[in-house]
């Protein structure tokens, strides 16, 4: 592997304007896609599960209905002023002047039928008891996935003006669900600061852009061929933004990590092309298996068996590939490009890390105080992990994708009518071979009322030809709560009777059916991308105990992760947030997944230079120590930019309204505090230090039959000196 990423390296050095042209033809070819690509989808269903199976009767006995549970629909919410109630004639009439606007929407279904609850009294289930709130559901003919920004800004100024005009009015539904979130803000926030924190380590501007070059144009590619690939399958709306955030963050690491081994191999060699070559092949190398154990992360994702969370795995593989190809091809291309000037724009008062041999900086005397103090460097960070992960315990999850824009809404539909109202369930069934199917239908209905945490069942809807029937019961909680989730499967649980089959569809049967998967599927997928992942570390470090040490700092960072995830959005600590609620059912699973490839590479950036110092040497228990030292020396500077950098691009999409992408962007960030700067410096030297040189133990028997990928580089030698006779001279890369 060295050897190759050493040719290549070598190659987009010499032919740097070759190697620009084919990215310049890759990202055209890549914009050329999106002119096909089509809406983005939200699709939370599972094959296979109980939702899933009621959706199929729901589809043979009700063919109409073929496609409802993705249609744009809203309950718009109105609130008589404080001291007066709905029946009063003002208030009568501002409801109905809000209906003659929202008559004139563009795609509505059925305008006509939207009449005023207050007046008629067929419609009083849709007045609260108190008279003061009352609710008017509508439904477009068309699903949520194709309504424009545009028309729910003309549906905003319909509910704006009616507040304006004395009638509070406001909205939640599935019409929001279907709207991309705009991360451009975060993204310039996050390279904004990515920027500043290269500037520090480089104490140049240039070579301070070049990862944000780089970086952009890996997720140009990526966001270019995700944009594209809708038009062959459908795509979750949340892919591309989570694909940008991961891709943001390891694409400027990456650069980040092989402009630093550049910088080193310059003050090693005259020859560019050399250090920008072995650059490649160290560095590079450690990038490649960093990225792959990302990439086993995400992919592993599969085992959820849910098209979401698949596609959501697949399309964030796909950014930390592209990541990995532009850091390894691109870059160098653009070290060719500018030679020395690479390290131009120097920052007056800022001095770049001195990476000489024998020079001590803060990252060496950070590891010598730990190896002088292993005890207290083990036992503190812990400890303190550890109480950071108690509130984990109470850990609950559900999937309320509601934005802040929906709280004012959902509060008041709570008030008035009770939260079941947000989440109804739809039982459909199928009479089969009953000899009264009325009778069954109505039994059934009766089974449903009589159980707990039931708010209201409706009378059952039959078909035209009465083989099949829809029972629509209101639960006592919201759709996110646990005891709705309890009465789905109480409803199922129930005695079908003879020749009748039936099962719970609807949203609110398939976020529990989603979140039951998730959670039987939690355990598998960890001990899968823990396995593979160990695998990896091994063949990379050659060594046993120290992809142990990594795996079992993970294990760390993530229960403090979850910790301190829970205290501030599901228990409310610190008043960070307005409404804390159990976390949406694909954070825990998509966490894992993220922290535990994102955190191995800065136990593959810090293990590398010290495996490479430690088998150059005698091998003793000495020489592991210096190692460490040796690493951290080299690495230490290179890992704390680049952890600041990945949190503050993750810290950016807490600005975001959508709460699943702010709830990841503070657990990410978390995460990223706890094991770069406590488990990665602080807990794994302290351990390496006390087992000395078994560290790097590798039984022999294994290490004949593991590849060799040198990490270390020491294949690289004969190849420097078959390069060096063919290299440019170093005068052509000079600042005159």
């Amino acid at each position: 592997m060295a050897r190759l990423l050493y040719r290549i390296g070598h190659f987009a050095f010499r032919r740097r304007l070759t190697m620009l042209g084919l990215w310049v033809l890759l990202l055209i070819a890549a914009g050329s896609l999106t002119l096909a690509a089509k809406p983005f989808h939200t699709d939370y269903s599972v094959p296979g599960t109980g939702s899933a199976r009621a959706q199929q009767i729901l589809d043979e006995k009700f063919p109409e209905l073929i496609g409802s549970e993705s249609t744009a629909t809203a309950k718009i919410v109105v609130h008589a002023p404080p001291g007066t109630t709905l029946d009063d004639p003002v208030n009568s009439a501002r409801i109905d002047a809000l209906m003659a606007e929202l008559r004139r929407v563009d795609r509505l279904a059925a305008p006509e039928r939207l009449l005023n609850p207050v007046a008629i009294p067929l419609l009083a289930h849709q007045v609260s008891a108190d008279r003061t709130i009352a609710y008017l559901p509508l439904t477009w003919a068309t699903t949520f996935d194709d309504i424009h920004k545009h028309e729910i800004a003309v549906f905003q100024d319909v509910l704006e003006r009616s507040t304006a005009n004395g009638l509070p009015a406001e909205a939640t539904g599935t019409l929001y669900s279907g709207q991309r979130v705009d991360g451009a803000a975060a993204e310039a926030i996050g390279f904004g600061v990515a920027l500043i924190v290269m500037i520090i380590a480089f104490a140049s501007v240039v070579a301070a852009v070049l990862p944000i070059v780089t970086a952009l144009s890996g997720i140009a590619v990526t966001v270019f061929l995700l944009t594209g690939a809708t038009a062959l399958i459908r795509m979750d709306a949340a892919s591309l933004l989570l694909a940008t955030m991961i891709g943001i963050a390891v694409s400027i690491d990456y650069s980040l990590f092989i402009v630093s081994r550049y910088r080193d191999e310059m003050s090693r060699t005259d020859d560019l092309n050399i250090a920008a070559a072995r650059a490649g092949g160290t560095a590079g190398t450690s990038v490649v298996f960093a990225g792959l154990t990302v990439v086993i992360a995400l992919v592993g994702l599969r085992i959820v068996n849910n098209p979401m969370m698949t596609m959501l795995g697949f399309t964030a593989a796909l950014a930390v590939v592209m990541a990995v190809l532009a850091a390894t091809t691109l870059l160098p291309a653009l070290l060719g490009l500018l030679g020395r000037r690479a390290f131009a724009l120097r920052i007056p008062g800022l001095h770049a890390s001195d990476m000489a041999r024998d020079k001590p900086n803060n990252g060496s005397r950070w590891a010598r105080w730990v190896l002088a103090h292993p005890l207290i460097s083990l036992v503190v960070p812990v400890a303190a992990l550890a109480i950071i992960a108690l509130p984990a315990l109470r850990l609950e999850i559900g999937l309320d994708v509601a934005t802040a824009e929906q709280r004012t809404a959902i509060a008041w539909l709570d008030e008035g009518f009770g939260p079941g109202l947000r989440g109804p369930l739809v039982v459909a069934v199928d009479a089969g071979s009953a000899a009264q199917p009325t009778a069954v239908y109505q039994d059934l209905a009766n089974d449903i009322a009589a159980l707990p945490d039931v708010g209201m069942v409706a009378p059952p809807q039959v078909n035209a030809d009465r083989t099949g029937a829809l029972i629509y019961v209101i639960p006592g909680s919201g759709p996110g709560e646990m005891p709705t989730r309890d009465l789905v499967h109480a409803i199922r649980e129930l005695d079908p009777g003879t020749g009748m089959t039936f099962g719970v569809a609807g949203e609110t049967a398939i976020l529990v059916d989603l979140g039951d998967v998730i959670r039987s599927a939690l355990l598998p997928y960890l001990a899968l991308v823990v396995g593979m992942s160990f695998l990896v570390l091994m063949l990379v470090f050659r060594s046993l105990l120290v992809p142990l040490i990594a795996t079992v700092g993970f294990m760390l960072s993530i229960a403090a992760t979850f910790g301190i995830t829970v205290a501030v959005f599901q228990q409310g600590w610190f008043e960070l947030i307005d409404h804390p609620k159990p976390l949406a059912s694909i954070v825990p699973i998509y966490l894992i997944a993220i922290v535990f490839g994102l955190t191995q590479d800065y136990q593959i950036f810090l293990g590398t230079r010290m495996r490479e110092h430690y088998v150059r040497g005698p091998q003793t228990h000495e020489s592991a120590r210096t190692a460490i030292i040796v690493g951290f020396q080299h690495g230490a500077r290179v890992v704390c930019s680049a952890a600041l950098v990945m949190i503050s691009v993750f810290a950016a999409f807490m600005l975001l309204p959508d709460p699943i992408t702010k709830t990841m962007g503070f657990a990410l960030s978390a995460a990223i505090v706890f094991d770069a700067f406590v488990v990665r410096l602080t807990i794994v030297p302290a351990v390496m230090g006390l087992v000395g040189k078994h560290a790097w133990y590798l039984p022999h028997w294994l290490d004949r039959i593991l590849p060799n990928v040198d990490i270390e580089g020491t294949s690289l030698d004969d190849l420097s000196d078959d390069h060096t006779r063919s290299s440019e001279p170093v005068a052509a890369y000079s600042n005159t």
